[in-house]
């Protein structure tokens, strides 16, 4: 299906640059990847290694100065890094809505919960102050929370971790984004809450039909929720797979690497394997090493790794590999 259709999200050769007074950082060094209507894309790796900042170069949300953005990221054909300023107000939360990481930080504390969420249906269809609210509080019951009305009257702090990250989830999803950006979405909640925040999101995405980028380091979610995995490590992008592949044939020893250190429950002479580490440290933004960044950590590492970047290798459809090992 995805082969015959044009992709809604296409990033083709992204840059990200932040000048600081260390030097020029590349958070984000030539990605390419596409996400296609009503998929789940998974976007993985440790922290530092560019998830969040592609995210909010979708929708310019890097203060510019000091970032830098080069490339294209084309929506439904559009270059969104062409667009002016108020251009690109008119696709953040209409056609695309993004959930931040940490609720408590990305809701406005001094405004009521309804408020933030009518805002939106303000902005960008047209509502009067009435009829914006009441959509907030229908919002808030689409999300299970209970009580919406009298909910939709308190402030963020009345509101408990998952209570937030649901109000996020409505307020990106109350103008029927063709897209969302979730950025860790449920990185700061207790395991039965994130059960259910992936639950409701799900739901909502088969019902709404909406295309998700899911940001995230947790492998496990990735398998509940993802139908494809880009793997990015130091800015770049060194693994894509659907999610079946990337879990029964890891090609990338960094991929290899973040499966061997999923822990699995039970004792060692059950499970038959230990769990396993990835050596090292992430490098440095502002000090890259020469050649495959990943060589200082890779146990598979030759002479070629270390004096030359690996070329991007295509495997099969929607499945590529950035690795000397598989190069051909």
């Amino acid at each position: 299906m995805m082969a015959q259709t044009d992709p809604l999200l296409a990033i083709k050769d992204l840059h990200v640059r932040f000048h600081t007074l260390d030097g020029v950082v590349q958070a984000v060094d030539g990605i390419d990847f596409d996400v296609y209507p009503g998929e789940t894309l998974g976007l993985v790796g440790e922290s530092g290694c560019g998830k969040s900042v592609t995210a909010l170069s979708i929708l310019q949300l890097l203060r510019c100065p000091p970032a830098e953005i080069a490339g294209n990221i084309f929506f439904e054909g559009q270059d969104l890094l062409g667009l002016d300023r108020e251009g690109i107000r008119n696709v953040r939360g209409n056609d695309i809505s993004m959930i931040f990481q940490e609720p408590m930080t990305s809701l406005n504390p001094v405004l009521r919960i309804g408020e933030q969420i009518a805002e939106a249906g303000r902005l960008h269809k047209g509502f009067n102050r009435l009829q914006s609210w009441r959509w907030a509080v229908e919002m808030l019951r689409m999300v299970q929370i209970p009580g919406p009305g009298s909910r939709s009257r308190q402030y963020p702090h009345k509101f408990s971790g998952g209570m937030r990250q649901r109000a996020m989830i409505a307020m990106a999803l109350s103008c029927n984004p063709r897209l969302i950006l979730a950025d860790e979405p449920t990185t700061a909640l207790d395991v039965t809450i994130q059960a259910q925040i992936m639950t409701l999101m799900q739901r909502l995405k088969e019902e709404f039909k909406t295309a998700i980028v899911l940001i995230t380091h947790d492998l496990g979610v990735i398998a509940e929720m993802a139908s494809r995995v880009v793997v990015m490590y130091a800015g770049k992008i060194v693994e894509e797979a659907p999610v079946k592949a990337i879990f029964k044939d890891p090609r990338h020893p960094y991929t290899q690497g973040l499966l061997g250190s999923i822990p699995v429950i039970g004792r060692k002479e059950q499970t038959g394997r230990q769990l396993q580490e990835i050596s090292g440290m992430v490098p440095s933004p502002a000090n890259m090493p020469q050649g495959c960044r990943f060589h200082p950590r890779c146990r598979h590492a030759m002479d070629k790794c270390r004096q030359q970047e690996p070329p991007i290798t295509r495997l099969a459809e929607h499945r590529r590999v950035s690795c000397w090992l598989e190069a051909k």
